[in-house]
Formats: structure tokens, sequence, C-alpha cells
């Protein structure tokens, strides 16, 4: 792709950016692109719901188990903070746990006081960059092509987790589970009849079932449970903006608000919504949730790719997504960690890996783009390698962007 005459990069059409991956929005009876499109709950949906669960389930089993969490209260508010998303935004905007709070939360066994206090610090954060315009601020200050390096970023360390950690989780035989998984997806990927991911999480839980599960263990943990109520003193607030929310403001700048808005442009092209209107729900979602046991959440460009890529194409695949955490946190959460726990991690792996390679795909609209492209690589590296990368990334890829432009470090016409 070309730089227009001042040496940005055009965007490119949808089916450039996402190729295989790519799907027409909703239309109406009409034909037309419908803009505001009805919920729909269909067999795509469904397996649009299960995109992003290799990303949400760990973390969440991690840091429940860490702060010793209730886990009604953990399950049935991840999914209210699912059908307040699809509702609102009727795309498949799902949401996530923090993921660098849910990283030192496990490392340091962080306290759940510290945790819940940390999900309110960070949602007072995000709605008053929201209200004072910093979020539309910061939009049009980074440029694109650092967004992309953000999402390169992300791609790559999900693709990491999911073959080093996950993969490699069960010997030969998660090598056999990992490979059946990836050839059914790769068979099925983009049938819009026979859905990839709903077909690999059945073959998943009979495998769980059949040799993993307890029925035991199951059937004590049923009974109907409601979440708790947990208000959150000035002193945990205090401590987990300092220990917990500090560290996540950075990424969540970055992938949860910059990097979401700009994957559901190349989605959605006929929606629109403004910065400040995630910020306001990422916001909202944490001033609510810890007050009831919830775990801190966010957006996350990740997962509306992994929706996107295997079926979701409004907020019914995040509300089906939600209502399943809601009835499995009601009735079995006091046994959520033993359900879990025998689904195969290899298979978890091979869905995570497909929604990293959703987010690094992203990166074709800047490859032809020689002043921009090393800049995106670049950004996208440091995110990875780097304590704090992504606030590093994002702000070493903005100056040079910005100096590049004055001084040319890089030339178009370069070989």
């Amino acid at each position: 792709m070309a730089p227009d005459a001042q040496g940005a990069v055009a965007p490119a059409p949808a089916e450039e950016v996402l190729g295989p991956l790519k799907d027409t929005p909703a239309v109406d009876g009409s034909g037309s692109a419908d803009i505001s499109p009805r919920i729909r709950f269909d067999r795509n949906e469904l397996a649009g719901a299960f995109g992003d669960m290799g990303t949400d389930i760990p973390l969440l089993i991690g840091v429940a188990l860490a702060c010793g969490l209730d886990g009604t209260s953990v399950l049935v508010m991840f999914g209210v903070m699912q059908l307040f998303t699809g509702l609102s935004y009727r795309l498949p905007m799902p949401v996530q746990p923090l993921k660098a709070m849910a990283a030192i939360v496990i490392a340091q066994q962080t306290s759940a006081e510290t945790l819940f206090g940390a999900g309110l610090a960070i949602g007072t954060t995000m709605l008053l960059l929201a209200a004072t315009g910093l979020l539309d601020w910061m939009g049009r200050v980074i440029p694109k092509c650092v967004v992309r390096g953000i999402q390169f970023g992300l791609g790559l360390q999900l693709a990491t987790v999911a073959l080093g950690k996950f993969v490699l989780s069960d010997g030969l035989l998660g090598y056999a589970l990992a490979a059946s998984a990836f050839v059914i997806i790769v068979a099925l990927l983009g049938n819009r009849r026979f859905p990839a991911a709903l077909a690999v999480v059945l073959i998943g839980l009979v495998y769980a079932a059949a040799f993993k599960l307890d029925g035991g263990s199951l059937a004590r943990s049923f009974g109907f449970h409601l979440p708790g109520f947990h208000p959150p003193r000035p002193a945990d607030i205090l401590t987990g903006f300092l220990v917990l929310a500090l560290p996540q403001i950075p990424l969540s700048l970055c992938n949860s608000v910059l990097a979401t808005r700009q994957l559901a442009q190349d989605l959605f092209p006929k929606r629109s919504f403004s910065l400040k209107r995630i910020g306001m729900t990422y916001g909202l979602m944490n001033l609510v949730s810890p007050w009831f046991g919830g775990v801190p959440t966010c957006h996350g460009s990740g997962g509306m790719a992994g929706h996107f890529a295997f079926g979701g194409r409004t907020g019914g695949s995040v509300v089906i997504y939600g209502a399943i955490f809601i009835v499995t946190g009601l009735f079995l959460g006091m046994g959520f960690d033993h359900v879990v726990k025998a689904f195969p991690l290899p298979m978890l792996g091979v869905l995570l890996l497909f929604e990293a390679l959703a987010l690094i795909w992203l990166v074709r609209d800047v490859v032809g783009a020689r002043n921009e492209f090393p800049i995106t690589v670049l950004v996208g590296l440091l995110a990875v390698g780097l304590p704090y990368g992504y606030v590093i990334g994002l702000l070493a890829g903005t100056a040079l962007v910005h100096l590049n432009s004055r001084t040319r470090l890089v030339s178009p016409d370069a070989p």
C-alpha cells in the first residue's frame, strides 16, 4: 500500500486487512449494510462466543485461586459485564480480565481486597481520561501504525502463551489433541454452517467428561449461589492503584481503547463510536464489578478478533458468552475450577493461537508503507520484549513517526 501525499498510510479496505477472516457486516432485508444491526442468536454467534475463552479462562482461574475469590462472584459478574457490552455496542465487543493486573496478582498472591481496590482505582482513572477528552486527544496524536504495532505485539504474546504453555501441557497426548483441534479449525474456519470453534469445544468437553472430570466433586458443588458484597476500603483503593493499576494503565490505553477502536473500524466500517465511549464503558464496568466480588475487566482487540474469527458478527456472541458464565456461576460456581481444569489445555491453546493470528494479520495494511512498517514491527517487539513494553513501544513509536515526518529517518523510496 502506498503512502498518501503527507506520508501517512491510507486505511486499507477491510477485505485487504483481514483476508480470509473478513466477512460481510450484517445486512437488513434490503441488502444494505445495517449500521445498527439486530443482535443475532444463531450457531455462528454461538461459535464466536468461544473465540476468547483461551485468554479468559486461564486468567480467571489463576486470579481466583491466587486471591481466594468466590467462584460464583467471579463468574456471575464477568458474565454480567459481557451482557452489558454486548447489548450496549451490539457488536462482538467482549470483556476480558486485565492481563497485566492478573499477571501481578498470580505472581505475588495479592489479597482480594487489594484486587477489588485496584478495580475501582483503574475504573475511576479511565472515566477521568474519557470525561476530560484525553482519550480522544490520544487517538488523534498516536498514529495508526503504532496501534498496529501494539496489536502485533499482543498477537505475538498470545501466540507464545498458546504454543509455549498450553499446547505443551499434556505431553504426547496434548500434541495429539492440539493437532486435531488445529486440523478441525483449518478445515472449518469461515464455515458458517459448521463453526470451527464450536466443534473444538464440543470435542474438548466430551474428552473432559470421559477422562478428567470428577463427577462426585462436580455433584457436590452443585447448588444455587449469589455473588457476595465486598465494599472496598480507601486504603485498599490506594494500595490497588499503586501496586496493580499503574502497571496496567499503559496496556489498557493501547490495547483496550486505541487498538479496540481501530479493530472495530476495520471489522465494522459502517459503525463508529468514540474513544470516549470505550473509556466510559471500561470505567463503569470497574466501578461496579469489584463491589460484588468480580475481577477487574477491560475491552480488548484480541477478544474482538477471537469472536469475529470464529463467527461472531453481532453482540449475540458476547451475550451468549456472558449467559454461559452467569448460569455456571449461579449453579456451579463452587466447582468452577473442577470443570475448567478438566478441559484439555492444548485444545484451548489452539483456540488462543488463532485469536493471536487474527491480531497479527491486521499488520498487512501497513506492510507496503516503508516509512511506517519498520516502526510497527519495532513497537511490537518492544511491547513483547521489555518490562512496561507497551508504554515504551507506544511512546517510542509515536515519537519516531512524528520525527520521521520531519526528517525522513526512513525513506519510502528506500529499496
